[in-house]
């Protein structure tokens, strides 16, 4: 009973964060969507890419049940998941996702929570594990990557919230005076606090 209540709770959070993390490219142009917005590259459309690439290989290669689209070796990770290539389009990289999730959420549906599998890629504790570790692991992984794009959405627009119905219109003049209070309490911490 309480496995049951588990998979189906981790697994409806999981659909949930993914749509949140869709939900952040839209209404962008080509280039917000793909820009690089911090020192290392990092960019809305290539954190979508990196998440599919992620929850492909942990619901196929570690339950043996690979994923039906062509992935290069997890040897070979080169980074190249991280960010969208000039030939790649947003609706590509987008049904890329969308069809990670028929996968995964087959391979989720399909076997217990103790279902065996083997993450070559973890050297600690063991890269033996079973399907509820590896679903609490991609859950956290969907939400890490979820939460940089709400700071790199922020960051383009303004617009912030979790998904749309959360979203509250930006009030240019209450956020001003909001960050400069921030602003003004870091700044009097640090004369005060050496």
């Amino acid at each position: 009973m309480i496995d049951e209540f588990a998979k189906r709770n981790l697994h409806g959070r999981l659909r949930r964060d993914r749509e949140a993390l869709l939900w952040k490219l839209d209404g962008l142009s080509e280039y917000d969507a793909r820009r690089p917005l911090t020192v290392t590259g990092t960019n809305l459309l290539g954190l979508v890419k990196h998440v599919a690439n992620v929850e492909a290989r942990y619901f196929g290669e570690v339950f043996d049940r690979p994923s039906p689209e062509p992935m290069p070796r997890w040897q070979d990770h080169d980074g190249g998941d991280q960010w969208a290539a000039e030939g790649e389009t947003r609706d590509q990289i987008i049904g890329l996702y969308r069809r990670t999730w028929e996968h995964s959420d087959a391979t989720i549906s399909e076997l217990p929570l103790d279902a065996p599998g083997h993450v070559p890629w973890w050297r600690e504790p063991s890269p033996n594990t079973n399907l509820f570790a590896v679903l609490v692991h991609v859950l956290g992984e969907t939400n890490r990557h979820a939460g940089h794009a709400d700071i790199l959405r922020e960051g383009v627009d303004g617009r912030t919230g979790m998904r749309p119905e959360h979203e509250i219109r930006i009030d240019e003049e209450a956020r001003t005076a909001h960050r400069a209070k921030i602003e003004q309490a870091a700044r009097s911490a640090a004369r005060s606090r050496p």
